[in-house]
């Protein structure tokens, strides 16, 4: 599963609204806003800065309950002015069952309410992250799945999807998607350890080495690798 997923937003005033008027329809509500961030759980917005440029080209499904609620997503984002990115309606070329409908976030991200039959413990229901290399990105993701907990089982000649134990990502043929923050839970700091020794051995970048970061919580011991197209991955054991 996800620990967190953040994204960098140009105007976070607008993208905090955005977010708040469209999830709360699918009873996603917001756990946290403050100076720095806000926070849907899982899921946080940030403000862009020259530092940490905006997200871009990500795609990000969210849980709905129940279809009705998929639909409710749709009507009060389009009649609150944002812009529609697919209609409510099923999608049987994902799975039978699955229904969903796409809005677009401020900054041209593809957010969407989806309903289907598997569960998912988490609000984000997937990912999709446009990639400049498919290979590459495939063997980065399969290098660290140990310590991310998501492992490859779908495969397309445009796309790989992982897969953990509640909710995915997929690594699509594209324009790279931006300044994506992707975060997963370890059980201990020694796993920690490891994925950034895995990653940075073989040579991806390095963007934060393992330890303690306090300004978080206390406890909170992360690291930080940065994916073939400079997307934030990051593993963190939060010792509570």
């Amino acid at each position: 599963m996800f620990d967190h997923v953040t994204i960098r937003a140009s105007d976070r005033e607008a993208s905090e609204r955005f977010y708040e008027t469209v999830l709360k329809t699918v009873e996603i509500k917001k756990t946290y806003s403050g100076e720095h961030f806000a926070e849907w759980r899982s899921f946080s917005l940030a403000q862009a800065s020259d530092e940490k440029p905006v997200t871009r080209r990500l795609h990000i499904g969210f849980v709905a309950p129940s279809r009705e609620l998929v639909d409710e997503f749709w009507r009060v984002g389009t009649e609150a002015g944002y812009q529609d990115d697919g209609a409510p309606g099923p999608r049987p070329q994902y799975s039978p069952e699955y229904y969903g409908s796409f809005l677009l976030d401020p900054d041209g991200n593809s957010a969407e309410a989806v309903h289907h039959e598997e569960r998912r413990a988490g609000p984000i229901d997937h990912l999709w992250i446009r990639v400049g290399d498919l290979g590459a990105s495939k063997r980065f993701y399969e290098a660290i799945a140990p310590y991310s907990g998501f492992r490859l089982r779908h495969e397309a000649p445009d796309r790989g999807t992982f897969v953990g134990e509640s909710g995915s990502f997929s690594v699509v043929s594209g324009a790279p998607t931006q300044n994506l923050h992707m975060a997963f839970p370890a059980a201990d700091n020694a796993t920690v350890v490891s994925f950034h020794r895995t990653g940075v051995g073989m040579g991806y970048r390095d963007n934060g080495a393992p330890g303690e970061r306090p300004v978080y919580h206390p406890g909170y011991y992360g690291a930080f690798v940065l994916d073939p197209d400079g997307n934030n991955t990051e593993v963190v054991n939060h010792n509570r």
